[in-house]
């Protein structure tokens, strides 16, 4: 069985822990079975695994989030990158395309599409396993996982199938209702729409090639910006004849806004955080190196990063994405492929950067066109590479860049190091990626 899992995500819901790059499925607020903290990326990809350890998974996700999961899941993960952000079906279709035109997949083979931010217990992925069964039985299309409702929430699309057995034809979809007409849908046996979808590779494969003039993976990747934006529910879901759900009764929460997650996240607080003895029901967590003291307060939660500060009642935060929308400022946090990249200063003319990187990692051999650079190694060793020529670098050391020179920098041990970037023009665009063989032909 093939699972794709879509990482997508703009960071607005979590803010100002999640950002354009660092969205909230890559958020440390989980705690594996050792203790330590996890993502929610990283308890995905894991349930999954252990549920099925033959299942092959892949990640579609945009370009911008690749070093995040990298950095978490590996070298190893196969990841689907999109060009740029077109919604979920041309997302699922050009992972379709590139399982079975990159990755040789058989087009008879399962595929099942899964959102990567549900926060589930193992039996999810259990029934997730069913579904490869059921779209073998060939009676469908598409199947479909439905949850159970536990309120008549106004936050999801419903299915309606036509009978409560544990697998029954879909009947019709609704979009999301008010109060009143959730309590009617549930009474008819509705479930909530859990954004999963199996069906054969081929099926997939068909229905991109009827709707998208391309001939293979490598020409849709090609021509993927100029692909209309489209869900793929109404894409495709929606004008499926022959489908059917799959019911889930087990637990399943979108941890959209901090007031849900404040109700899954491992610990109360997180961080330099002190609550005095009179707090009730808060969260928070803090990303900075300085202190937060709070006292006396009730139902609130309170996140600071280097992206900014938010304090909040638990409830008014799932209303905060036009607010945060209108707070212009810099990515101030990444991880990268190598490990994290974090903004400390950032004046004109100049911007310091505390770059962490994980011994073994290194940075890619790059050169900026209108920026100076000046390294100072905080701690670890390892080996600069500028213009071909190799230094060895340890605690104390500095290395002055000039714009246009190739440089890179290698961790042989876990490796901390202050950059200063100087300049009129200072932007992440000015950075231009050497060939992989730049440095073969320089000798190195």
């Amino acid at each position: 069985m093939q699972i794709i899992l879509l990482s997508g995500g703009s960071g607005k819901r979590l803010w100002p822990l999640s950002n354009d790059i660092w969205s909230k499925q890559f958020i440390k607020l989980f705690k594996d079975k050792d203790g330590n903290y996890e993502s929610m990326v990283h308890r995905v990809y894991h349930q999954i695994l252990s549920a099925n350890p033959d299942a092959k998974v892949t990640i579609a996700t945009s370009h911008t989030q690749v070093s995040a999961i990298r950095n978490q899941l590996g070298d190893a993960v196969s990841i689907c990158v999109e060009p740029c952000r077109r919604d979920t079906f041309p997302a699922i279709a050009l992972a379709a395309a590139y399982l079975h035109d990159e990755k040789g997949v058989d087009k008879n083979e399962c595929v099942v599409v899964c959102p990567v931010d549900p926060y589930v217990d193992g039996s999810y992925y259990e029934a997730v396993n069913k579904l490869e069964a059921l779209v073998h039985q060939g009676t469908a299309n598409l199947t479909l996982v439905g949850i159970e409702p536990t309120v008549p929430s106004k936050k999801y699309g419903y299915i309606i199938p036509e009978s409560r057995e544990s697998v029954s034809p879909v009947k019709e979809f609704k979009e999301k209702p008010d109060r009143e007409k959730a309590e009617q849908y549930i009474s008819q046996g509705a479930l909530w729409n859990a954004g999963v979808f199996a069906f054969r590779l081929g099926y997939m494969l068909d229905k991109a090639h009827s709707m998208l003039d391309f001939s293979d993976y490598r020409d849709l990747y090609s021509q993927y910006d100029t692909l209309t934006k489209i869900s793929f529910d109404y894409a495709v879901v929606e004008k499926e004849t022959r489908i059917q759900v799959l019911r889930y009764a087990g637990e399943w929460r979108d941890v959209g806004s901090w007031n849900m997650m404040s109700e899954v996240m491992a610990d109360k607080s997180k961080g330099n955080v002190t609550l005095d003895e009179t707090c009730e029901n808060v969260n928070a967590v803090n990303e900075l190196d300085i202190p937060i003291l709070i006292m006396g307060c009730k139902d609130m939660v309170v996140a600071a990063s280097t992206d900014g500060i938010l304090v909040s009642d638990k409830e008014r935060s799932g209303q905060m994405k036009p607010y945060v929308e209108a707070i212009s400022t810099d990515v101030h946090f990444a991880e990268k492929s190598y490990g994290t990249y974090t903004v400390i200063d950032a004046q004109p003319g100049s911007l310091t950067i505390k770059n962490v990187l994980r011994a073994g990692h290194k940075m890619s051999y790059h050169w900026h066109e209108h920026k100076d650079e000046v390294w100072t190694i905080v701690s670890g060793r390892g080996k600069t590479i500028v213009d071909g020529m190799e230094q060895i670098v340890r605690p104390g050391d500095v290395v002055t860049i000039a714009a246009g020179c190739k440089h890179m920098i290698i961790a042989e041990t876990n490796l901390s190091l202050i950059e200063v970037q100087i300049g009129k023009e200072l932007s992440l665009r000015d950075k231009n990626v050497c060939d992989t063989g730049a440095l073969a032909k320089e000798g190195l």
